[in-house]
């Protein structure tokens, strides 16, 4: 039996989530666990009763004289990905990373390159893009089900955690993105934020060198067709919500992570004129069945899956993980000059 030894690297608020679907997976043996917290490591080691195989540090070099390590996930602060990823395909181990790839998108190219040079898997951790409700929504546009497609919204809004190396543009908005570029099958020819900062002012020492870490973004992306979506993203907002629609012709479909009955609703209804009056016909609300099934362990079985059959991912490589970097950069650079449109090039 297939038995692929791992590295984790970083187990604070999602490491130890991926931790605890690694050391589930059937095909996989943990062999190390990586934080520069040493409590994070004794409290691993208790929470799930890790054997005394395996090795437990704050070391990164100690973690690569492993004999038989192959792979290692990376769910460490963004800022730090790039050296570790670098190094990580440099000594020819294959990478999971948490999004974003990295904070630039000429160092996610670079990693790109790297790994398809050391034909290895390099694969970005956009766990939405596993969860059952964006794969059946997929389905549902991709049937023409919603008629023409008109435009978009979503709505990504919680009272904290607030971060301190990115704003919320980094922290939250990769998700819609990479929901909307999918369900859309294109990517947006135009981006414009806006954005207001209350916390923390004068952040002039990021890779993103801004007036202040943004707690409330507004974004607008513009496909082509003319199709735009909006985007409202506040990590200082007690109403928490995680809802995103995509609005045709002939109806509506709205991801609601917060909904209690189904995340996924089909919203039917159009209009039919009479003389100059509009009237809604064909008006239903449709409940869709959905595969129940944890997104992330789906991320973890795909990224095994690739490893052993040296594979990319399609939904989620290093590729796809460039293309969102991109995005947000230019995204960065509108919300910097006041919400200047900014023009995507064609080098995704």
């Amino acid at each position: 039996m297939t038995n692929i030894k791992i590295a984790i690297i970083g187990v604070g608020r999602w490491g130890i989530h991926l931790l605890r679907n690694f050391l589930a997976h059937p095909y996989v043996s943990v062999i190390a666990v990586l934080d520069h917290h040493p409590e994070r490591l004794a409290a691993v080691k208790q929470q799930f009763n890790l054997d005394e195989n395996v090795l437990l540090t704050t070391d990164w070099q100690a973690v690569k004289q492993l004999p038989e390590l192959t792979a290692v996930v990376i769910a460490t602060p963004a800022i730090t990905h790039y050296g570790l990823i670098k190094e990580a395909l440099q000594d020819g181990y294959h990478v999971l990373a948490e999004k974003p790839l990295t904070l630039d998108s000429e160092e996610c190219r670079e990693l790109c390159h790297l790994a398809e040079h050391q034909q290895l898997i390099l694969m970005v951790d956009h766990t939405y893009l596993f969860h059952p409700a964006v794969e059946k929504g997929q389905s549902i546009i991709e049937t023409g089900k919603l008629g023409e497609l008109r435009y978009g919204y979503s709505t990504r809004t919680h009272l904290g955690p607030v971060r301190q190396d990115v704003d919320a543009l980094w922290d939250l908005a990769i998700h819609d993105l990479a929901i909307f570029n999918t369900w859309l099958g294109k990517l947006p020819i135009q981006v414009q934020a806006t954005g207001t900062v209350w916390l923390q002012e004068e952040e002039k020492e990021l890779i993103h060198p801004s007036p202040g870490l943004a707690d409330l973004v507004w974004i607008t992306l513009t496909y082509p067709d003319n199709f735009q979506a909006y985007i409202h993203l506040c990590w200082l907002n007690p109403d928490k919500q995680r809802r995103l629609g995509v609005v045709g012709s002939k109806g509506t479909l709205i991801f609601d992570e917060m909904s209690s009955s189904s995340p996924l609703t089909l919203i039917c209804g159009e209009f039919e004129q009479q003389g100059k009056l509009f009237i809604p016909i064909n008006q239903k609300q449709e409940i869709l069945e959905l595969e129940k099934a944890e997104p992330l362990k789906k991320v973890c079985d795909r990224f095994v899956n690739s490893v052993i059959n040296n594979t990319p991912s399609l939904i989620s490589s290093g590729w796809v993980g460039r293309e969102l970097v991109e995005i947000l950069a230019a995204l960065t650079a509108s919300l910097n000059q006041g919400g200047k449109p900014i023009k995507m090039s064609n080098s995704y």
